[in-house]
């Protein structure tokens, strides 16, 4: 249980010291704050990366980018942080989208980036993993890429269908998987021998 601090901290608030302690373009450097953590904010992240406020969706795309580059997940806990204050958010599955990636070239020199809902570009490569869970009910395949410092971004089902058009079978630790390659690295989807 995460200790809670009698502070009175609303989007607006959280809003206004991001903005203060944005340096440029891009995610701030959260990782270096240690703000006391003052509660909860009625913030949630919907599983197609819509950003809710007391219930209702933040239609400006510049406040959920703001909100999204001081985002930070600590243990099992999605936090926004600034200087000054840490609350806590809740996150349905992962903070992040994307609909879509490029592809420069091919076999083991090929590069996959990917762009998120909120502006952010990941390179998949040792850095930034795919990963890829099954349903055990399903059986239906969740990709995600690890977008920064463990916050990562579900692939769309339209992206991935373009990531299994790319996809090879390689040999790892014995067994042939189904996967991709993105500097330098491969990315098992699932063993070869499931595809049947």
């Amino acid at each position: 249980m995460r200790e809670q601090f009698p502070v009175n901290v609303d989007a607006n608030a959280i809003a206004a010291s991001a903005n203060a302690a944005a340096k440029g373009r891009g995610p701030a450097p959260v990782h270096l704050w240690n703000p006391p953590h003052c509660g909860d904010l009625d913030m949630r992240i919907a599983r197609d990366g819509t950003w809710f406020y007391q219930g209702s969706p933040i239609n400006r795309p510049a406040m959920v980018r703001l909100f999204s580059n001081i985002l930070r997940k600590d243990g099992d806990h999605y936090v926004l942080v600034t200087p000054v204050e840490k609350v806590g958010i809740t996150v349905e599955d992962v903070p992040f989208v994307s609909d879509d990636f490029t592809q420069t070239g091919t076999g083991q020199g090929q590069v996959l980036t990917f762009e998120t809902h909120v502006g952010d570009m990941a390179v998949a490569g040792p850095e930034n993993p795919i990963r890829v869970e099954i349903d055990p009910e399903t059986d239906e395949p969740a990709p995600y890429i690890t977008v920064r410092a463990n916050l990562e971004a579900r692939i769309s089902r339209k992206a991935f269908y373009r990531l299994v058009d790319l996809a090879v079978h390689q040999e790892q630790d014995g067994e042939s998987y189904f996967g991709v390659m993105s500097s330098g690295a491969f990315f098992p989807f699932l063993p070869s021998s499931a595809l049947g």
